[in-house]
């Protein structure tokens, strides 16, 4: 049994490194389903393409803001590490609570269970999901299925790969994440050369746009930017932090707003808004068929899985930083804490994560944390990046290797932007945000018997 002495991470992940898990991280299934939604909401093609195109403005900004926090505080935890300095222990702890029980596990359980889908064309009957058998807990029964067993056994591969050191699991990134954007960039580049659309449909509207719904619209987006700030979870593993892992996030960033924009633009090109806004399921099968013809199906199914797997991997690598940054603060699972004395990595922090992942396959509850809980993801991460502001008041001579591009207009407006799409997205949804609040808050009283028992 390790020994919970052995504490330290070690810094072994270069810029190229951390840029590859922001890739790896921002770009999974989202972008496979969230356009249908986002068309349906802003029917318009300028419009349309406006959200993403605001969208990675935002995620830019707020990058560039946790540039600084990274450089300033080189800890792992990420945003964990800025709530809790800016604003005290329980604001760190509700949004590493949010990202255990919902942020990352919600991921990784919704692209595992994806994952064998994509298989399933490969391997009939993978995602078959006939119970096999129960276990009738009150209100939560564990369905164990084909496919469940199957997207757990995903989720516990790359635990297993991320559990045994940083290098296996800096190896598997790089190569996953170089995969991913070189199949995207040559399915683009096709898309344009030889598939079958019209320059037209960027220009065709199915509605009208209202100020609400392209507010709403950004709660989707952003979800699907989401990621953006994957780096700064790892800064304690990042060599030369103050200057990396501004580096990273810019990179990054820069690279996910490229290929979402070019990834857009091409739904546009293939069909028009009003039918993008009625496709069921993933927009890049559909797509695929009208850009490449109907034997892409195999084609994309294999970019699909490369894609999931990807983001599954970057999740496993980021998530566990969290709950031992978080551990190590007294506010989770002692254990969590440990640090393999072998292979340097948060191993208990990662069996942890790959746990509940696991629960939530098996009880289907994945799907309604990560609506309740979706907008909490720009909640948390306009009050992180509203901390730069906080800590320069507070700490006006503080060492800062980087600061942050724009400030203060920058920052503020990512801050006043995540402000607006809340608000509204509450306003809108009061039911699922209520509940998300709910989910939210239930980390309160675990956080009180926490610190208690450090009394």
């Amino acid at each position: 049994m390790p020994s919970p002495t052995h504490t330290s991470l070690e810094r072994r992940l270069g810029p190229l490194d951390a840029a590859a898990i922001i890739v790896a991280n921002v770009i999974g299934g989202g972008i496979l389903f969230t356009p249908p939604a986002v068309a349906a909401m802003v029917p318009h093609p300028v419009w349309f393409l406006s959200t993403w195109i605001a969208g990675g403005l935002l995620a830019f900004a707020g990058a560039m803001a946790y540039a600084e926090l990274a450089a300033l505080r080189p800890r792992a935890g990420g945003e964990y590490v800025y709530l809790r300095e800016a604003y005290g222990p329980l604001a760190g702890f509700m949004t590493g609570w949010t990202s255990f029980v919902a942020g990352f596990t919600g991921a990784m359980a919704a692209s595992a269970i994806f994952l064998i889908f994509l298989i399933d064309r490969f391997v009939p009957g993978a995602a078959n999901s006939t119970p096999l058998f129960v276990i009738p807990l009150p209100y939560v029964p564990l369905t164990f299925s084909r496919h469940t067993l199957l997207a757990i056994v995903a989720i516990w591969l790359f635990a297993f790969v991320h559990i045994r050191g940083v290098g296996p699991g800096r190896v598997v990134m790089n190569v996953l994440a170089t995969l991913k954007v070189t199949a995207l960039l040559v399915f683009i580049a096709l898309g344009f050369a030889i598939g079958v659309g019209s320059t037209a449909n960027l220009q065709q509207a199915s509605g009208s746009v209202g100020a609400t719904n392209w507010l709403l619209a950004l709660v989707p987006v952003m979800f699907t930017y989401s990621g953006w700030n994957a780096a700064a979870y790892m800064a304690e593993e990042i060599r030369d932090p103050g200057r990396n892992v501004p580096r990273a996030l810019l990179m990054g960033t820069v690279a996910v707003i490229i290929i979402y924009a070019l990834l857009n633009t091409l739904y546009l090109y293939a069909m028009p808004v009003g039918e993008l806004a009625a496709v069921r399921g993933s927009v890049f099968d559909v797509i695929g068929e009208r850009v490449l013809g109907a034997r892409a199906g195999d084609v994309l199914a294999i970019v699909a899985m490369i894609s999931v797997a990807a983001g599954l991997n970057a999740w496993t690598f980021a998530g566990p930083r969290v709950y031992y940054a978080m551990a190590r603060d007294g506010v989770f699972v002692p254990a969590a804490a440990h640090v393999h004395p072998r292979f340097k990595t948060p191993h208990v922090s990662i069996v942890a994560q790959a746990a509940w992942a696991s629960i939530l396959i098996l009880t289907g509850s994945l799907d309604t944390l990560a609506n309740y809980v979706g907008f909490a993801i720009t909640l948390f991460a306009g009050i992180a990046v509203a901390a730069v502001f906080v800590l320069r008041a507070r700490e006006p001579n503080a060492p800062r290797p980087y600061k942050t591009l724009g400030y203060p207009i920058a920052p503020a407006i990512f801050v006043l932007a995540s402000l607006a799409i809340v608000v509204n997205a509450v306003y809108r949804n009061p039911g699922p945000s209520a509940l998300g609040l709910i989910v939210i808050g239930a980390g309160i009283p675990l956080y009180m018997w926490l610190t208690r028992r450090r009394r």
